[in-house]
């Protein structure tokens, strides 16, 4: 089918050339275009935008079909920037279904929906679907309000850096790793060898300093919880909905339907567009429908790519629950 597109398209542009007429441009190889406004239902002008945040939170572009896709914070990010400039934008909600994901990602959307915040000065609520943990919980923190569905899974307040050690392995194969270096750390974590007790202390130490950023994020967000509750909460285990609510997590259990109505009743509003932003031909008709992947995936259960988790390559800083 592609050959056949592909040669229908080289045969009508050459035809063109030939007659003398304008050169005909074939886009073989789509950009990514611009999103667009989708609305779900509801009726009135004014809008309330719902955001989805799902699977694993990276910088990563995802693949697309010919060419380059884009990254959930890239999405995230567009989305904000045509909300921020439409005053018929009353309210948002981030829908939120995520393990989490890595540290730097995770930052950054909490960055990102904080200046919005603080430029359109509208209210911002988080809804945890299934799953809303570690980094994604990171990011709920720059909602005003945390709402959680009964059966969401929450929590998991941590930080976690993972390799693999194939030292065995490599024994086994009979291949040997060596490796020049110019200082003793350099090669700290080196997935070639176990880990000496000075690098596990260095490891822990910056684990440690970014478990106090989160534990800082969560503050900033739960004003009504002391620093020693959000301690105690972060040893990072899990929650169910109740045990979040009555930690102060979250500030109440409900649906997606009660995000809508408690920002329709703040606003003072009768009636509200609901709406999505979305690629074109990625047709939205519920406010439960999710954002198409470009392509299919490999994905686990709470749809992680192992590939980003657990690179043998390399080291990875993550809020993200992985059970």
């Amino acid at each position: 089918m592609l050959k056949r597109f592909f040669f229908t398209g080289l045969i009508l542009a050459m035809t063109a050339a030939l007659a003398g007429c304008a050169v005909i441009s074939i886009p073989f190889f789509p950009t990514t275009q611009t999103m667009e406004e989708r609305v779900i239902e509801g009726t009135g002008k004014n809008k309330i935008l719902i955001i989805d945040v799902s699977g694993f939170i990276s910088e990563k572009k995802r693949s697309a079909t010919f060419h380059d896709g884009t990254s959930l914070i890239e999405d995230i990010r567009e989305m904000l920037l045509l909300a921020g400039d439409d005053d018929r934008v009353k309210g948002l909600i981030l829908r939120i279904n995520s393990p989490g994901g890595t540290m730097t990602g995770s930052d950054i959307m909490h960055h990102e929906l904080t200046r919005f915040k603080a430029k359109r000065n509208i209210p911002v609520i988080a809804c945890l679907m299934a799953v809303g943990t570690s980094g994604a919980y990171y990011i709920a923190n720059a909602a005003e309000t945390i709402i959680a569905h009964p059966t969401t899974i929450t929590g998991s307040i941590s930080v976690i850096a993972m390799r693999f050690n194939v030292r065995g392995l490599l024994d086994i194969v009979g291949i040997k790793e060596e490796t020049i270096k110019s200082g003793n750390l350099k090669d700290i974590w080196s997935p070639f060898r176990p880990s000496t007790e000075e690098e596990r202390a260095i490891m822990q130490t910056l684990i440690n300093r970014y478990h106090m950023r989160f534990i800082d994020i969560v503050q900033a967000g739960r004003k009504s919880l002391s620093r020693q509750d959000i301690e105690k909460a972060a040893d990072g285990r899990i929650y169910t909905a109740d045990q979040a609510l009555e930690m102060r997590l979250v500030d109440r259990i409900g649906y997606l339907d009660d995000a809508i109505d408690m920002i329709k009743h703040r606003l003072g509003l009768d009636e509200a567009r609901i709406i999505m932003y979305g690629r074109p031909g990625s047709f939205k008709n519920s406010i439960y429908a999710g954002v198409p992947a470009t392509t299919p995936r490999t994905i686990n259960l709470f749809n992680i790519e192992s590939a980003d988790l657990l690179a043998p390559s390399g080291l990875h800083f993550m809020y993200v629950w992985t059970p």
